[in-house]
Parts: C-alpha cells; structure tokens; sequence
C-alpha cells in the first residue's frame, strides 16, 4: 500500500476494540521512530510517555473530558510533552549538538522573548506527532490525537519535572462499529485548488 492510500485509509478513531492490545514489539518499533522524529536544528525538546497500565491510564482518562472512554478503551496512551525550562533545553543542546546548530539557536532563538522561544519548542513537537500518526497508519495501528485533556492534570499524574504536556495520542484496534471509519463517514476535507498554489 502507498502512502497515499494509507492517508486515505487513516481517520481518527472514536472507538477502540479494548481486547485487541498492541504487542510489544510494536511499541518498541513506534518508539524507535519517534526518535527518529525530525525537528529544526535537530533540537529535541520533547519526551513521550507510553502508558500501558490501566490504572495509570484511567487516571488520565478522567481528565481527558470528552476523550475519557476511547482513553479506557485504548491499548495504550502517548503523552507528548515540551521541555519547559530553557535553561534546561540549553544545557541538553550543548551536550549534544554540533556547534553550527548550537550557534543557530544563539542567534536566531535566544535573543527572542521567553514566550517565543517556548512556542518554538512546542512546534517541533506538533512536527513528531505528524511523524507518529503517519507510522501508525503504516503499521496499521489506529490512532486519536487529542488536545481535548488538562494538560496540568497529566503533568501532576505523570510528575513531570522540566516538561509540560502538550497533547496525547491514544492507540489501539477500531471497533469494526466505529462510525467515523473513512467506509462509514467519507472524509470531508476542502478541494486541492482552496489549500494548494502551484507557481
């Protein structure tokens, strides 16, 4: 299957099948790729939360609003939080990237306002769920992003510290009476001639 078909195929699932868990093997896999997640100057200010305990999970799940069900039903939950200290994010790029990008950041990011700079950083994370929601759909997992959740709840949950949440990525296999499959309800999305210019 091409990608193209895969983003055909792919939609946010409303209902998961809660005996159908995905294998470790799997999850070991979708960690990998979110490693490999790309972001600007190779920058990294994230960390990802894979919670597979159902107790955990339901504890989540109850700050989750409207995403509390599919949560519970789900194989697993992916947090993604955002580094939330800059001072800290300063110290982790130069560990560890090379002196080019390091400078980048120096000239570029750092002499912006502090609000700048963390929107900056959330932006390279929005960059891996794309990346993530992609590899689901290749590894026929299915998948619901959500930023309908209290993001402060999860970070006193989880004990975040350095990190704030931004959004969360539930996991699973579709319960075949899921309604919003693609076969069910045709994805509506606007023409190619409203969203794209070709000059």
């Amino acid at each position: 299957m091409n990608f193209l078909e895969l983003a055909q195929q792919r939609y946010t699932t409303k209902k998961y099948n809660p005996t159908q868990k995905i294998t470790n093997e799997e999850i070991e896999t979708l960690k990998q790729i979110l490693q490999l997640s790309p972001s600007s100057i190779n920058s990294q200010p994230w960390h990802f939360t894979f919670v597979a305990d159902q107790e955990q999970k339901s504890k989540l799940a109850a700050v989750s609003y409207f995403n509390e069900e599919r949560i519970n039903q789900a194989s697993h939950l992916v947090v993604f939080s955002v580094i939330d200290d800059i001072a800290l994010f300063e110290k982790q790029i130069e560990q560890n990237l090379p002196q080019g990008a390091i400078n980048y950041y120096k000239q570029f990011m750092q002499p912006q306002a502090e609000r700048n700079i963390k929107s900056w950083l959330q932006h390279q994370v929005y960059l891996s769920l794309g990346f993530f929601l992609s590899a689901c759909a290749a590894m026929h997992i299915d998948s619901t992003p959500m930023e309908g959740i209290e993001t402060h709840s999860y970070d006193t949950i989880l004990q975040h510290n350095g990190y704030k949440t931004l959004f969360a990525v539930a996991l699973g296999h579709r319960d075949t009476n899921d309604n919003n499959q693609p076969e069910k309800m045709p994805k509506s999305r606007l023409s190619i001639n409203n969203i794209i210019t070709s000059i």
